[in-house]
Parts: C-alpha cells; sequence; structure tokens
C-alpha cells in the first residue's frame, strides 16, 4: 500500500500539478490511512473496505477531528481509490457509496468597507517597509489574490503600462488579472522608492521582499497585516484571506456577476465562489432587522 501511495503522490506532482501545500494535506491524510489498513492486516488494495473506510473516518472523529477534515480526508481517499481503480491496481472503489460528514457552512469574515480603509492607510510613512505595506494591502483588495499567490509575484508578473498582472493559483493556473488605479500608484512608489533599499545590490525577482531582502513568506505577511491591523484600531480577527473575502463581498454588494467574480479570484468551480452571495445575503437580513418597521 505504501508504494501504491507513493505512485498516487507522484501522479498528482507529475500529471495534476497540485500546489506544494495541497501535495502535503494529501500525503498526511494518506499516510495516516495506510498506516491505519496496515494495522487492520489490509496490505492489499481491494482489502480496502467500505467498513474499513467508514472505521477509519470513525477514528478520526473520536480523535477530535473536525467535521470539516473529515470531508476533506475522505476527498482524498475517493481521489486515492479511483486512481488505484484506473491504474488497475484494484477492483473496487470502497468510497463510493460513502457520503461526506455534514459541515457547518462558515462564513468568510470580512471587513466593511469603511475599515478596509482604514487598514490601507494604517502604513502612514514614506519608509520602504510602509511603501511595501501599502502597494501589498491595496494589491490584494484590487485583485483578491491568494496571500500565496501575491507573495509568489515576481516583478515580471507585472504589466504596469497596460494595469494587469498575471497571477498563478492552485495547480499552477495562470490568470490575468487588473489591478486599478489605486494599486498602480501604490505599486510604482514601492518599486521606485521602497524595493530598491529593500534589495540593495542583491538579485532577486521576487517584488515584495522582507527587511533583510528575501522574499515574503506567506506567515510574514499575516504578522505584517495582524499588526497593521491593531494599527488601523480594528478588532476583528485577520486572516491572511481577509482582503480577498472583502474584496469579493464587496463586488457583489456593489452589482458585480458572480462568474465576473470567479474568474477574477481564480475559482475552478462556481460553487466556491457562491459563499460570497451567502455573506451579502446575510447582511441585508441584518439590514432588514435594523430599519425595517417590522423588522
Amino acid at each position: 500500500m505504501n508504494q501504491k501511495l507513493d505512485l498516487f503522490l507522484n501522479y498528482l506532482t507529475v500529471e495534476k500539478g497540485l500546489s506544494a501545500n495541497t501535495l502535503e494535506a494529501y500525503g498526511r491524510d494518506l499516510s495516516r490511512y495506510v498506516g491505519f489498513l496496515l494495522e487492520k492486516e489490509a496490505h492489499h488494495p481491494d482489502q480496502a473496505t467500505a467498513t474499513l473506510v467508514l472505521d477509519f473516518l470513525g477514528s478520526l472523529k473520536k480523535s477530535g477531528l473536525s467535521s470539516r477534515s473529515r470531508a476533506r480526508t475522505l476527498v482524498a481517499l475517493r481521489t486515492f481509490h479511483r486512481f488505484l481503480l484506473a491504474e488497475g491496481y484494484a477492483c473496487e472503489n470502497p468510497t463510493s457509496q460513502i457520503k461526506a460528514p455534514r459541515t457547518l457552512s462558515s462564513l468568510p469574515k470580512t471587513l466593511s468597507p469603511e475599515e478596509v480603509e482604514r487598514l490601507l492607510a494604517a502604513p502612514i510613512g514614506d519608509t520602504p517597509l510602509d511603501l511595501r505595506d501599502r502597494a501589498m494591502f491595496d494589491l490584494l483588495y484590487a485583485t483578491g489574490l491568494r496571500v500565496s499567490e501575491l507573495v509568489g509575484l515576481k516583478v515580471s508578473d507585472l504589466q504596469l503600462d497596460v494595469g494587469y498582472l498575471t497571477a498563478f493559483g492552485k495547480g499552477g493556473k495562470q490568470r490575468i488579472v487588473p489591478m486599478g488605479e489605486s494599486a498602480l500608484g501604490e505599486l510604482r512608489d514601492y518599486l521606485n522608492m521602497g524595493r530598491p533599499s529593500l534589495v540593495k545590490d542583491r538579485v532577486n525577482s521576487f517584488l515584495f521582499l522582507n527587511r533583510s531582502g528575501n522574499g515574503l513568506t506567506r506567515q510574514g505577511f499575516w504578522k505584517i497585516i495582524k499588526r497593521r491591523a491593531l494599527q488601523a484600531g480594528i478588532s476583528k480577527n485577520i486572516t491572511p484571506h481577509t482582503l480577498r473575502h472583502s474584496f469579493a463581498t464587496h463586488l457583489l454588494d456593489n452589482g458585480a456577476d458572480l462568474r465576473a467574480v470567479q474568474t477574477m479570484l481564480g475559482h475552478a468551480d462556481i460553487s466556491t465562489t457562491q459563499i460570497y452571495t451567502h455573506v451579502t445575503r446575510e447582511r441585508l437580513k441584518r439590514l432588514h432587522a435594523l430599519i425595517h418597521p417590522r423588522g
């Protein structure tokens, strides 16, 4: 089974081009699953029955794993067993009739337009780091990029003269994203007056750099936005994707087409984008309760 797992992970890497984070999650979930099967003396794919799969999912529940995490694990198991079946390593798929655990739908946390303005204005100085942070925040809110896409941007990915950038999303999928005049202005200031002081005489192709002149990491960005949110007096729990969620929600609030938002976010499936329509509906309900005479 371990050999088949290695073949599967190689298939995901070479054929599907999944991101490193996704591959790591698949590997972690499936290694735990294969270990469980081996404990149960199931050494061949055809010995992995639906009962064993359910027992494994039950063990995850007992260990305290959330329904959302168990649903994600089941997706990995289904993909793994479909691969085994397609490649002739198994005769049946034991996951085909197993339903995903019911998950509570958690709405994305967003900022109000006023809170966004406060956050964007938080880096008030003209130091290289202030210029960098203003450019990052403005760009995120203007484009809805994932943070991993933001920190992965190269200077060569920008087309400032036409106002677009090239983003590389999950699985290396490429998309062209418009930036807007405000973000363009902040980017030009950063490129002209901020980035040269950070990169100094080193060679680094990444757009956003830390104080040492190295490419910024996702964790580094999280620390920055947390600190700037406190500086702006925002008490909400900010996550790396808060500006992405706010971008999508504010577009829909102002009448943007769902398909257009899907394209800009880089979602492969529109059902992923539809979570933001729930946010706007919840806001309408709160507004109705607040101002309607019979609310």
